[in-house]
């Protein structure tokens, strides 16, 4: 991003920016490092922080970290700019990768690149990209990620004679198949209401929503990537060969744990929520790479995923220095990534915390896959970059409204994907920026 592109005020919840004209904080002078014991606050969602961050507060007793609970989502974008306007920002703060550039761009987030050290290389690319926005400074150290994976059942799958599909038209002939066997089940289901999971299935195929070009906005959302992924789904929709119900919802719930649909599009999070959704079928389901548009590529999306950014009040209270090296401890350091796992449950961007002894053994819905966090690894090499802008969150409600319609009617997602694109660029421009696309 260019450092001196002209920002918005966002309140993330409305969509409603407002354009300003401040430049980056490190177009300015740093104040000097603080010298002495350095207490540092960090606003984070992630289950049981306080105690992972116990243990670098018993190592390090002249920087000591307070974690204040926080709620995820909109909820945190709005309080961090409002915080961060009025001067009361924490040191650090956990943002959704998604939610980067809002913070960014808003004066937020430090340009943390020459504090970073070499702990770039312990990510995979496409997950560094998201932190450094495709530019040479870095915002955040990323905490987890979530490649797209398939997740299907063992037992039906062997039960109908389908094979495991490695590429999307393998998928969409597999869902043809178990149809016409059983009319009564389904693959899977599209639901309109993930915004997440279709981003992720269009970064797989190549997209970038959003891009800079000096101070211009580039909205590409209705490109022929991701429209050659809605016209996929929406054929699928409106052949019948997949449901078109939303996910998380009881009767969601009861087709997983019946077997009414046998495979699930999810991310490497998906056996938690399994083993409530579904807690029938313990041990029946397996993890597999998502299915390729071109045959023997490894290339995935994302859906969900966190980063520890350091904010600009860190820098001007001197606190820099110390809140960069707690955020990269935080999330490399091999002691506090296994805590991370342990104790709150994510799946680690750290690429060696991967195959670590922490995920060495599968999680306990899937006992039956031994290599669970093996093929997980393997997946996650090939993230694809994720591209976001300063206003995803409308983007994100257009696609709820727009493909929730055209799911239920089993009509056009063409004309779904493009009002999402127009609402998009409109809400930019309604805003000032500078666009096209």
């Amino acid at each position: 991003m260019n450092r001196r592109l002209s920002v918005v005020a966002a309140t993330a919840l409305t969509g409603v920016l407002v354009l300003s004209a401040c430049s980056s904080s490190t177009d300015q002078a740093e104040p000097r490092t603080a010298t002495g014991p350095v207490d540092l606050t960090f606003w984070s969602w992630t289950p049981n922080m306080d105690n992972v961050v116990a243990l670098w507060n018993q190592a390090h007793p002249d920087i000591h970290v307070s974690v204040q609970k926080q709620a995820s989502g909109d909820d945190l974008i709005t309080k961090t700019i409002t915080a961060a306007k009025a001067g009361n920002a924490p040191d650090l703060v956990q943002t959704e990768y998604q939610a980067l550039p809002t913070l960014v761009s808003n004066g937020v987030l430090a340009d943390i690149a020459k504090r970073s050290g070499s702990v770039k290389g312990q990510f995979a690319p496409g997950v560094w990209q998201q932190v450094s926005l495709g530019s040479e400074a870095v915002y955040a150290i990323p905490q987890d990620t979530a490649p797209l994976a398939l997740f299907y059942r063992q037992d039906l799958f062997q039960q109908y004679g389908l094979t495991i599909p490695t590429t999307w038209t393998e998928f969409a002939e597999v869902a043809r198949k178990l149809k016409q066997k059983d009319p009564s089940r389904a693959l899977t289901t599209f639901s309109a209401n993930d915004s997440g999971l279709f981003a992720g299935l269009a970064q797989q195929a190549g997209a970038k929503w959003w891009t800079t070009s000096g101070e211009t906005w580039k909205v590409a959302i209705d490109d022929p990537a991701t429209r050659k992924v809605a016209d996929f789904w929406g054929g699928l929709v409106s052949e019948g060969v997949v449901d078109n119900q939303p996910m998380y919802t009881p009767a969601w719930s009861k087709a997983l744990n019946d077997g009414t649909q046998i495979a699930w599009v999810s991310a490497v999070w998906a056996p938690g929520v399994l083993t409530s959704s579904a807690p029938g079928t313990k041990g029946t389901w397996a993890i597999a790479p998502l299915p390729q548009w071109t045959a023997g590529q490894n290339i995935t999306g994302s859906w969900g995923g966190s980063a520890t950014g350091v904010t600009a009040g860190a820098v001007k209270a001197g606190h820099a220095d110390a809140a960069a090296a707690f955020a990269a401890w935080l999330n490399t350091d091999p002691t506090a990534v296994t805590a991370l796992v342990k104790e709150s449950g994510i799946y680690p961007a750290a690429t060696s915390a991967q195959t670590g002894s922490a995920l060495a053994t599968a999680p306990d819905f899937f006992s039956n896959q031994a290599d669970f966090y093996t093929r997980a690894a393997e997946i996650a090499k090939g993230t694809a970059p994720a591209a976001w802008g300063p206003n995803v969150n409308v983007a994100y409600s257009t696609f709820k409204d727009a493909f929730g319609r055209a799911a239920q009617s089993k009509g056009d997602f063409a004309a779904a994907l493009t009002a999402m694109q127009q609402a998009t660029v409109a809400d930019l421009k309604k805003n000032g920026f500078a666009t096209e696309g």
